[in-house]
């Protein structure tokens, strides 16, 4: 088995390189042999690769036998399996990442598949020793020749979805073409799996009213009669820390763990209803989140050097950035004198990112913090000092990020948190920031 890619960053890299598969950088066809010699019995092309890629068109002049990487998953791993997909603009890694932990701290030994590191197993992937699968369920195109979802492919027997927005503005049109590719994996669940999604969710609450044909378990904030949900939370620490699982209005035990934020504790219930449908006692599940550990970069602290934290965060959409700051606004409090401040340092890399369509909300969604750094790429076809023109926080906005290594060194204080975000490899700006604390 061998792989190929470009500019690959931990912690990928670094996975593969600890399971012997080599990396090829690049794409030059020798790596597929020569014609009619040493040829690789399957080629599994990912969706970032297009026609013009020269890998991909030797593949198809050569005729040689190449499939998507969720149809592989569905022909050669997943059948037979009780697959519990975890889908959703937001959350999907740290959710399946729970529910995985769930599930082997309660001796089920699944298998999974997570686009993350899940810190509680060291490896985003394992084939298991159960009939269980846990699959982190993306909404993405599967293949330039397969624009499905890739989740259409998983078929799974219990599907979480934990929440819906735009996002994707690279491949999905507006909201309606996204629920769309959600409906129609809600119509591959078996009318005996499981649907388990947020009542105060529209945009969730209208795919649900597209069709669904399996049995139905929901999750609420706020408790009302018209609309009950089975699952329920009472946050007990304001930083979410913290908090109370309630199952048909009676309480199962409480989470106290390490992680912080409301949408923590809404991925958290979602994993105790999805392992709850496999036969895990809800108090068993909450036993098991009292020591979960989050994915890598998922508000990873990095280090605390000289007395400023400096953590690593995978948000890269409006929402996930302002719920990661709520729960660590609520963590280090709101003091805002010399110490104490949170400093965020954010490159807005994805495709919808640089597309422009968070350009208006991008700024509010800031607004937790102290201060803000961005990183202004060439490639990012709108002008954020514009954008920023009224933040509600002090924004500076740079075209070099040895300027922005520099102004954090600089500026940060003993008692400050500095947080960056991307979903990216950031030029290696995390260990720099740390060189420069240093």
């Amino acid at each position: 088995m061998t792989g190929s890619d470009a500019n690959v960053y931990p912690p990928m890299s670094t996975q593969l390189e600890q399971q012997g598969i080599e990396l090829i950088q690049g794409f030059d066809p020798i790596q597929l042999g020569k014609e009619g010699e040493n040829q690789p019995d399957l080629v599994v092309i990912g969706n970032a690769m297009s026609r013009g890629n020269p890998c991909v068109e030797a593949v198809l002049n050569r005729g040689m036998k190449y499939t998507s990487w969720p149809q592989f998953l569905s022909e050669h791993i997943l059948p037979e399996r009780w697959v519990l997909a975890v889908a959703g603009t937001h959350g999907k890694t740290s959710t399946s990442s729970m529910l995985a932990w769930v599930l082997e701290y309660c001796g089920y030994e699944p298998g999974f598949l997570i686009g993350g590191v899940p810190q509680n197993f060291g490896v985003s992937a394992r084939l298991g020793n159960s009939p269980f699968f846990v699959v982190e369920a993306d909404e993405y195109d599967s293949a330039f020749f397969d624009k499905r979802s890739k989740f259409v492919h998983y078929r799974p027997r219990t599907l979480v979805i934990n929440n819906l927005e735009f996002d994707h503005a690279d491949i999905f049109a507006d909201l309606a073409a996204i629920q769309r590719q959600f409906n129609h994996v809600i119509r591959t669940v078996p009318g005996e799996g499981k649907v388990i999604w947020p009542r105060d969710v529209d945009a969730v609450k209208q795919v649900i009213d597209m069709g669904c044909w399996s049995e139905q378990e929901t999750y609420s904030k706020h408790a009302t009669t018209t609309e009950p949900s089975a699952w329920q939370s009472r946050t007990i620490a304001d930083d979410g820390h913290k908090f109370e699982v309630l199952f048909n209005g009676e309480t199962q035990g409480v989470v106290s763990w390490g992680l912080i934020g409301q949408h923590n504790i809404e991925n958290a219930i979602m994993a105790i209803a999805a392992a709850r449908h496999v036969g895990v006692a809800p108090n068993h599940a909450i036993e098991a989140l009292t020591q979960f550990s989050p994915p890598k970069r998922r508000l990873e602290l990095l280090a605390t050097v000289n007395g400023v934290a400096v953590y690593d965060d995978f948000a890269h959409h409006p929402t996930a950035i302002a719920t990661t700051l709520q729960g660590l606004r609520a963590k280090v409090g709101v003091d805002t004198n010399a110490a104490g401040k949170i400093i965020v340092v954010l490159e807005p890399r994805s495709n919808t990112m640089k597309s422009g369509v968070h350009k208006d909300t991008l700024a509010n969604s800031m607004a937790l913090a102290d201060a803000a750094y961005l990183y202004q790429a060439d490639n990012i076809g709108w002008d954020i000092t514009t954008s920023m023109a009224n933040a509600p926080i002090p924004v500076t906005v740079y075209h070099n990020i040895e300027d922005i290594i520099t102004n954090v060194a600089n500026t940060a204080q003993p008692g400050d948190t500095v947080v960056i975000m991307s979903n990216g490899g950031f030029n290696g700006i995390h260990q720099k920031i740390i060189k420069a604390l240093a």
